[in-house]
Protein backbone atom coordinates (compact mmCIF):
# COMPACT_ATOMS: atom_id res chain seq x y z
CA UNK A 1 0.00 0.00 0.00
CA UNK A 2 1.13 3.70 -0.58
CA UNK A 3 1.60 5.54 2.52
CA UNK A 4 -1.01 8.13 2.49
CA UNK A 5 -1.47 11.05 4.69
CA UNK A 6 -4.64 13.26 5.28
CA UNK A 7 -4.11 16.74 5.59
CA UNK A 8 -6.70 18.61 7.92
CA UNK A 9 -6.53 22.32 8.59
CA UNK A 10 -9.03 23.44 11.82
CA UNK A 11 -10.85 26.04 12.79
CA UNK A 12 -13.70 26.21 15.21
CA UNK A 13 -14.89 23.33 13.37
CA UNK A 14 -16.41 21.63 16.30
CA UNK A 15 -19.69 21.06 14.30
CA UNK A 16 -18.05 18.83 12.00
CA UNK A 17 -14.53 17.71 12.86
CA UNK A 18 -15.61 14.45 14.91
CA UNK A 19 -17.68 13.43 11.74
CA UNK A 20 -14.56 14.07 9.28
CA UNK A 21 -12.36 12.00 11.65
CA UNK A 22 -14.58 8.96 12.43
CA UNK A 23 -15.20 8.30 8.55
CA UNK A 24 -11.05 8.50 7.74
CA UNK A 25 -10.92 6.39 10.54
CA UNK A 26 -13.49 4.35 8.96
CA UNK A 27 -11.64 3.91 5.32
CA UNK A 28 -11.10 1.17 3.26
CA UNK A 29 -7.70 2.57 2.61
CA UNK A 30 -5.54 3.08 5.95
CA UNK A 31 -4.31 6.84 5.92
CA UNK A 32 -2.36 8.76 8.47
CA UNK A 33 -3.91 11.80 10.06
CA UNK A 34 -2.17 15.39 10.34
CA UNK A 35 -4.31 18.32 11.68
CA UNK A 36 -3.12 21.65 11.55
CA UNK A 37 -5.12 23.81 13.92
CA UNK A 38 -5.26 27.55 13.40
CA UNK A 39 -5.94 28.09 17.33
CA UNK A 40 -9.01 27.26 17.84
CA UNK A 41 -11.36 28.38 20.77
CA UNK A 42 -13.94 26.28 20.41
CA UNK A 43 -14.12 22.53 21.54
CA UNK A 44 -12.32 21.71 18.23
CA UNK A 45 -8.94 20.27 19.60
CA UNK A 46 -11.01 18.51 22.79
CA UNK A 47 -12.98 16.77 20.29
CA UNK A 48 -9.67 16.07 18.37
CA UNK A 49 -8.34 14.63 21.59
CA UNK A 50 -10.72 11.77 21.75
CA UNK A 51 -8.51 10.27 18.82
CA UNK A 52 -5.33 8.82 19.69
CA UNK A 53 -4.06 8.14 16.01
CA UNK A 54 -4.29 11.88 15.07
CA UNK A 55 -1.10 14.24 14.90
CA UNK A 56 -1.64 17.77 15.93
CA UNK A 57 0.36 20.49 15.12
CA UNK A 58 -1.32 23.56 16.80
CA UNK A 59 -0.72 26.74 15.67
CA UNK A 60 -0.46 30.24 18.40
CA UNK A 61 -2.43 31.96 15.72
CA UNK A 62 -4.73 31.75 12.71
CA UNK A 63 -2.21 31.31 9.86
CA UNK A 64 -5.01 31.01 7.43
CA UNK A 65 -5.51 27.76 4.78
CA UNK A 66 -2.26 27.61 2.52
CA UNK A 67 0.24 28.32 5.45
CA UNK A 68 -1.35 25.90 7.74
CA UNK A 69 -1.62 23.31 4.77
CA UNK A 70 2.00 23.77 4.08
CA UNK A 71 2.93 22.76 7.83
CA UNK A 72 1.06 19.51 7.23
CA UNK A 73 2.85 18.93 3.91
CA UNK A 74 5.79 19.07 4.85
CA UNK A 75 5.55 16.87 8.10
CA UNK A 76 3.91 14.30 6.32
CA UNK A 77 6.51 14.51 3.27
CA UNK A 78 9.07 13.75 6.60
CA UNK A 79 7.30 11.04 7.55
CA UNK A 80 7.28 9.60 4.31
CA UNK A 81 4.43 9.83 2.65
CA UNK A 82 3.87 9.04 -0.59
CA UNK A 83 0.19 10.46 -1.63
CA UNK A 84 -1.26 13.82 -0.02
CA UNK A 85 -4.88 14.12 0.77
CA UNK A 86 -6.00 17.31 1.48
CA UNK A 87 -9.74 17.49 3.25
CA UNK A 88 -11.52 20.32 4.76
CA UNK A 89 -12.52 20.20 8.01
CA UNK A 90 -16.06 20.32 6.94
CA UNK A 91 -16.34 17.63 4.51
CA UNK A 92 -16.81 13.54 5.26
CA UNK A 93 -15.50 10.85 3.34
CA UNK A 94 -16.96 7.07 1.70
CA UNK A 95 -15.47 3.92 3.16
CA UNK A 96 -13.91 3.68 -0.09
CA UNK A 97 -12.71 7.88 -0.90
CA UNK A 98 -9.38 6.79 -0.88
CA UNK A 99 -8.64 3.49 -1.97
CA UNK A 100 -10.86 4.80 -5.37
CA UNK A 101 -8.46 7.95 -5.13
CA UNK A 102 -5.31 6.20 -4.99
CA UNK A 103 -6.37 3.51 -7.73
CA UNK A 104 -6.87 6.11 -10.18
CA UNK A 105 -3.67 8.15 -9.00
CA UNK A 106 -1.39 5.11 -9.80
CA UNK A 107 -3.08 4.19 -13.18
CA UNK A 108 -2.69 8.14 -14.01
CA UNK A 109 0.98 9.31 -12.69
CA UNK A 110 0.53 12.34 -15.06
CA UNK A 111 -2.12 13.82 -12.70
CA UNK A 112 -0.18 16.09 -9.92
CA UNK A 113 -4.28 16.48 -8.63
CA UNK A 114 -7.09 14.06 -8.72
CA UNK A 115 -10.04 15.02 -6.60
CA UNK A 116 -13.34 13.01 -5.99
CA UNK A 117 -16.62 14.13 -6.65
CA UNK A 118 -18.11 16.81 -4.19
CA UNK A 119 -21.57 16.53 -2.99
CA UNK A 120 -23.49 18.74 -0.81
CA UNK A 121 -25.07 18.13 2.44
CA UNK A 122 -28.09 15.58 1.58
CA UNK A 123 -25.70 12.94 -0.26
CA UNK A 124 -27.55 13.61 -3.67
CA UNK A 125 -26.75 16.58 -5.18
CA UNK A 126 -23.49 17.93 -6.81
CA UNK A 127 -21.82 20.46 -4.28
CA UNK A 128 -23.13 24.18 -6.19
CA UNK A 129 -19.61 25.61 -6.56
CA UNK A 130 -18.20 22.25 -7.07
CA UNK A 131 -20.44 21.46 -10.21
CA UNK A 132 -19.23 24.67 -12.16
CA UNK A 133 -15.94 23.55 -12.07
CA UNK A 134 -16.98 20.02 -12.82
CA UNK A 135 -18.72 21.72 -15.90
CA UNK A 136 -15.71 23.25 -17.46
CA UNK A 137 -13.87 19.85 -18.25
CA UNK A 138 -11.61 20.18 -20.76
CA UNK A 139 -11.71 16.64 -21.84
CA UNK A 140 -11.64 12.77 -20.11
CA UNK A 141 -8.31 10.72 -20.05
CA UNK A 142 -9.35 7.10 -19.08
CA UNK A 143 -12.85 7.79 -17.27
CA UNK A 144 -11.22 11.29 -14.99
CA UNK A 145 -12.84 14.68 -16.33
CA UNK A 146 -9.42 16.95 -17.15
CA UNK A 147 -10.43 20.48 -15.73
CA UNK A 148 -8.17 23.76 -15.23
CA UNK A 149 -9.14 24.47 -11.22
CA UNK A 150 -11.18 22.34 -8.65
CA UNK A 151 -10.95 23.85 -5.31
CA UNK A 152 -8.89 22.19 -2.46
CA UNK A 153 -11.40 20.87 -0.08
CA UNK A 154 -10.42 16.77 -1.04
CA UNK A 155 -7.36 17.12 -3.02
CA UNK A 156 -5.00 13.61 -3.49
CA UNK A 157 -1.53 15.22 -4.36
CA UNK A 158 1.30 13.10 -5.88
CA UNK A 159 5.04 13.79 -4.21
CA UNK A 160 5.76 14.31 -7.34
CA UNK A 161 3.58 16.79 -7.72
CA UNK A 162 4.92 18.73 -5.25
CA UNK A 163 8.33 17.93 -5.67
CA UNK A 164 8.04 20.04 -9.06
CA UNK A 165 5.24 22.36 -8.16
CA UNK A 166 6.00 23.32 -4.49
CA UNK A 167 3.79 24.35 -1.58
CA UNK A 168 0.99 26.10 -1.58
CA UNK A 169 1.93 30.23 -1.50
CA UNK A 170 1.74 32.14 1.55
CA UNK A 171 0.72 35.51 -0.01
CA UNK A 172 -2.80 34.29 0.31
CA UNK A 173 -4.24 34.59 3.59
CA UNK A 174 -7.74 32.80 2.68
CA UNK A 175 -8.62 31.80 -0.75
CA UNK A 176 -7.09 32.23 -4.03
CA UNK A 177 -4.38 30.04 -2.43
CA UNK A 178 -5.90 26.40 -4.81
CA UNK A 179 -6.36 28.56 -8.02
CA UNK A 180 -2.27 29.88 -7.80
CA UNK A 181 -1.70 26.20 -7.22
CA UNK A 182 -4.08 24.98 -9.80
CA UNK A 183 -2.25 27.44 -12.27
CA UNK A 184 1.36 26.18 -11.05
CA UNK A 185 0.66 22.47 -11.35
CA UNK A 186 -0.63 22.80 -15.07
CA UNK A 187 2.65 24.88 -16.11
CA UNK A 188 5.15 22.03 -14.86
CA UNK A 189 2.81 19.93 -17.23
CA UNK A 190 0.81 17.56 -14.92
CA UNK A 191 -3.31 17.24 -15.45
CA UNK A 192 -6.15 17.88 -13.14
CA UNK A 193 -8.88 15.79 -12.86
CA UNK A 194 -11.76 14.83 -11.17
CA UNK A 195 -13.26 11.29 -10.99
CA UNK A 196 -16.71 10.36 -10.73
CA UNK A 197 -15.61 7.06 -8.75
CA UNK A 198 -14.36 8.97 -5.65
CA UNK A 199 -16.83 11.09 -3.30
CA UNK A 200 -16.83 12.77 -0.43
CA UNK A 201 -19.45 15.12 1.25
CA UNK A 202 -18.98 19.31 1.54
CA UNK A 203 -21.26 19.61 4.52
CA UNK A 204 -21.51 23.58 3.87
CA UNK A 205 -24.36 26.03 2.37
CA UNK A 206 -22.84 28.23 0.15
CA UNK A 207 -24.23 31.89 0.63
CA UNK A 208 -23.45 35.50 -0.46
CA UNK A 209 -21.61 37.76 1.57
CA UNK A 210 -20.07 40.81 0.47
CA UNK A 211 -16.87 40.69 2.43
CA UNK A 212 -16.09 37.56 1.50
CA UNK A 213 -16.66 38.46 -1.92
CA UNK A 214 -14.36 41.15 -1.94
CA UNK A 215 -11.69 39.16 -0.72
CA UNK A 216 -12.27 36.59 -3.11
CA UNK A 217 -12.28 38.86 -6.14
CA UNK A 218 -8.99 40.66 -4.59
CA UNK A 219 -6.92 37.51 -4.47
CA UNK A 220 -8.27 36.08 -7.47
CA UNK A 221 -6.58 39.54 -9.13
CA UNK A 222 -3.42 38.57 -7.37
CA UNK A 223 -3.55 34.54 -9.01
CA UNK A 224 -4.14 36.24 -12.37
CA UNK A 225 -0.72 38.36 -11.62
CA UNK A 226 1.30 35.23 -10.40
CA UNK A 227 -0.20 33.16 -13.14
CA UNK A 228 2.70 31.57 -14.89
CA UNK A 229 0.73 30.35 -18.13
CA UNK A 230 0.60 33.68 -18.92
CA UNK A 231 3.39 36.54 -19.77
CA UNK A 232 3.54 39.63 -17.18
CA UNK A 233 2.30 41.82 -19.74
CA UNK A 234 -1.02 39.76 -20.40
CA UNK A 235 -1.57 38.81 -17.04
CA UNK A 236 -1.23 42.39 -16.03
CA UNK A 237 -3.82 43.24 -18.76
CA UNK A 238 -6.00 40.22 -17.66
CA UNK A 239 -6.33 41.24 -14.26
CA UNK A 240 -7.05 44.78 -14.71
CA UNK A 241 -9.81 43.40 -17.49
CA UNK A 242 -10.76 41.50 -13.84
CA UNK A 243 -11.27 44.63 -11.98
CA UNK A 244 -14.25 45.45 -14.15
CA UNK A 245 -15.56 41.78 -15.05
CA UNK A 246 -15.88 41.06 -11.21
CA UNK A 247 -17.59 44.17 -10.48
CA UNK A 248 -20.20 43.62 -13.71
CA UNK A 249 -20.35 40.12 -11.76
CA UNK A 250 -21.32 41.12 -8.58
CA UNK A 251 -24.32 43.47 -9.99
CA UNK A 252 -26.75 40.67 -9.62
CA UNK A 253 -25.90 40.16 -6.09
CA UNK A 254 -25.32 44.08 -4.36
CA UNK A 255 -26.85 47.11 -5.03
CA UNK A 256 -25.76 49.97 -7.16
CA UNK A 257 -23.28 51.40 -3.88
CA UNK A 258 -22.26 48.01 -3.04
CA UNK A 259 -20.59 47.59 -6.62
CA UNK A 260 -19.00 51.40 -6.43
CA UNK A 261 -17.21 50.09 -2.95
CA UNK A 262 -16.14 47.21 -4.73
CA UNK A 263 -15.06 48.77 -7.95
CA UNK A 264 -12.66 51.18 -5.57
CA UNK A 265 -11.35 48.63 -3.49
CA UNK A 266 -10.19 46.09 -6.31
CA UNK A 267 -8.89 48.99 -8.17
CA UNK A 268 -7.01 50.05 -5.49
CA UNK A 269 -5.67 46.97 -4.80
CA UNK A 270 -4.85 46.32 -8.78
CA UNK A 271 -2.47 49.41 -8.33
CA UNK A 272 -1.19 48.10 -5.37
CA UNK A 273 0.31 45.18 -6.97
CA UNK A 274 1.14 47.47 -9.66
CA UNK A 275 3.81 48.84 -7.38
CA UNK A 276 4.91 45.62 -6.33
CA UNK A 277 5.41 44.29 -9.85
CA UNK A 278 9.30 43.35 -9.22
CA UNK A 279 8.50 41.28 -6.45
CA UNK A 280 5.55 39.23 -8.60
CA UNK A 281 7.97 39.54 -11.25
CA UNK A 282 10.32 37.63 -8.71
CA UNK A 283 7.49 34.91 -7.54
CA UNK A 284 6.69 34.00 -11.06
CA UNK A 285 10.53 33.29 -11.63
CA UNK A 286 10.80 31.26 -8.71
CA UNK A 287 7.64 29.22 -9.47
CA UNK A 288 8.95 27.95 -12.49
CA UNK A 289 12.22 26.97 -10.87
CA UNK A 290 10.41 24.69 -8.42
Amino acid sequence: MKEVYTIIVTFNGQKWIRKCLESLNQSNYITKIIVVDNNSSDQTLSIIADFNNIILLKQEQNLGFGKANNIGIQKAIELGAEYIFLLNQDTFIYNDTIENLITEAEKNPDFGIISPLHLSSDEKKLDSNFATYLSREIEEKNEIKIVDFVNAAAWLLSKQCIEKVGFFEEWFSHYGEDRNYCNRVLFHSFKIGITEKSKIVHDRVVLRDFNKDKIQSKYGILATFLNVNKSLNSAIYLAFKQVFGLSKHFMTYYSFSKIIVLFFHLTFYYFNLIFRIGKIRRKRIKYTLC
